[in-house]
């Protein structure tokens, strides 16, 4: 059938997205205010109606997005052609569409706004806007949790948010436009750096299917507008810089994207095993140890000064973990043992916390000792030190799945921890609505679809894949 070829899959996929689009019309994150009429609420049988369609287009865009990456799977030359043209057809419906599945590009706009207005963002939250200030619109529409939180983000997006605010006046519309011109950008940085990695065996064109043509980075980072998009943009960009011999620069690139949002840092450790295997020696080891560090904070504490916004960022790291995500494992069973052995579960929930934090620490300097030994692709290593971060932060939401995803992919994606990630990204997508809540009913279609995902990877796997212990891919780099 037609339908079933990557050809079908492209315009299936299309049809999907424009669905999304045209149900968060009425059922997306729309502001509290300042939609100049174009995005307003529409009455609540309007807005259930345009909550359906953008489930069954999401679902349409799953499918699409799956049967694709199947064919891939299978090693069909024609599903090899024309990734980046399925692309651009994925994400032309959703450039005008209001935000989706998450209010946080409010916060972004007003927290530009708060830098323009001299206000101190890592002081304090979005409500600090008076209502004559730029971005008291952007601050209405901010979500309940993050109106008096200090931005846990660095000085580079800050000033991009602010550039943004500058540009438009601060207007809903217009500014989340702009947003989205800046998440399309690092759209556009995340499929060089893929090509350039090359996905290992399997090529291109699987790498592309698995970290840019995936679902939940389209309606999270062009939907959404997460800045989730450009530091994994900037990060695997440095990744790739580093492969070819130029660290520098590459540290460079990952050092933007820690200011961006602190968890990139961890690339420097893998650029660093890239250093010291190529050097060898005791010498090679402390200059991989020490020297992309050193040259990253170099570029973090530029940009800091540059930006005039202080070194806040350093002290205000940890203010997500103050708020509950059901997707974190280590928060919910800290909240579990904190509610059966007494009346104030936050003692034992913080100390579950760290103790998950520091597992993953070790995790990743196992991983990392793996490279260096030649176990492993650093690359891949990355990409799985990302995972284990995600898997036990106090904080996870759905679209963090994408740093390690789109790393994993660089590497290698058909590895058996690539197919995994594919099944946990097409039940992650459902977790959220298009309004930005986590109704009950997400989690119960999340989960019967990783279940089904699991069972079909298990009796499917993908041929000609690596997986973490096997011969590391790209050896040499």
């Amino acid at each position: 059938m037609w339908v079933l070829s990557a050809s079908g899959c492209r315009w299936l996929g299309a049809v999907g997205a424009l669905a999304v689009a045209v149900g968060g019309w009425a059922a997306g994150t729309l502001p509290v205010r300042g939609g100049w009429g174009l995005w307003e609420p529409r009455g609540s049988a309007l807005t259930a109606a345009g909550a359906v369609l953008a489930y069954l287009g999401l679902t349409l865009l799953v499918g699409a997005w799956w049967r694709h990456g199947v064919l891939l799977g299978r090693g069909l030359g024609d599903a090899r052609g024309g990734v980046v043209g399925t692309l651009a057809c994925w994400t032309a419906p959703l450039l005008l569409a209001p935000p989706l599945y998450s209010a946080d590009v409010y916060s972004y706009i007003a927290q530009g706004a708060m830098v323009l207005e001299g206000h101190d963002v890592y002081g304090g939250g979005p409500s600090v806007l008076g209502p004559d200030e730029l971005g008291a619109d952007a601050a209405a529409s901010v979500g309940g949790n993050w109106t008096d939180t200090p931005a846990p983000y660095g000085p580079v997006f800050l000033l991009l948010a602010a550039a943004v605010v500058k540009v438009t006046g601060g207007a809903i519309v217009p500014s989340v436009l702009g947003m989205r011109l800046i998440a399309l950008a690092a759209l556009a940085l995340i499929v060089w750096a893929v090509r350039g990695l090359g996905g290992g065996p399997g090529g291109r064109a699987g790498a592309l299917w698995l970290a840019a043509l995936n679902p939940l980075l389209l309606i999270h980072v062009v939907g959404g507008m997460h800045n989730d998009g450009l530091m994994i943009g900037l990060l695997l960009g440095g990744v790739l810089l580093a492969t070819r011999g130029r660290w520098v620069l590459g540290s460079v690139l990952v050092g933007l994207a820690v200011m961006i949002k602190s968890p990139a840092a961890v690339a420097l450790l893998f650029i660093g095993v890239m250093i010291a295997r190529r050097d060898g020696g005791v010498r090679g080891l402390a200059k991989g140890l020490v020297l992309p560090g050193v040259v990253a904070g170099a570029v973090a504490a530029g940009a800091t000064v540059l930006a005039g916004t202080g070194f806040g960022w350093l002290r205000t790291q940890s203010v997500a973990g103050s708020i509950h995500t059901a997707l974190s494992v280590t928060s919910d069973l800290g909240l579990g043992l904190g509610l059966l052995l007494g009346d104030d579960p936050a003692p034992v929930k913080g100390v579950v916390q760290t103790a998950g934090l520091v597992v993953a620490v070790a995790v990743i300097l196992v991983l990392a000792w793996r490279a260096w030994r030649g176990l492993l692709d650093p690359v891949l290593g990355l990409g799985l030190s990302l995972v284990a971060l995600v898997a036990l932060s106090p904080m996870v939401q759905p679209w963090y799945v994408l740093w390690g995803t789109a790393v994993v992919a660089a590497a290698a994606w058909r590895s058996r921890a690539g197919q995994v990630l594919a099944v946990v990204s097409a039940a992650l997508v459902y977790e959220t609505a298009p309004s930005g809540r986590t109704p009950w009913f997400g989690f119960v279609v999340a989960g019967v679809v990783l279940v089904a995902g699991l069972v079909w990877a298990r009796r499917e796997p993908w041929a000609g894949g690596t997986s973490e212990g096997a011969a590391p891919v790209g050896a040499g780099r």
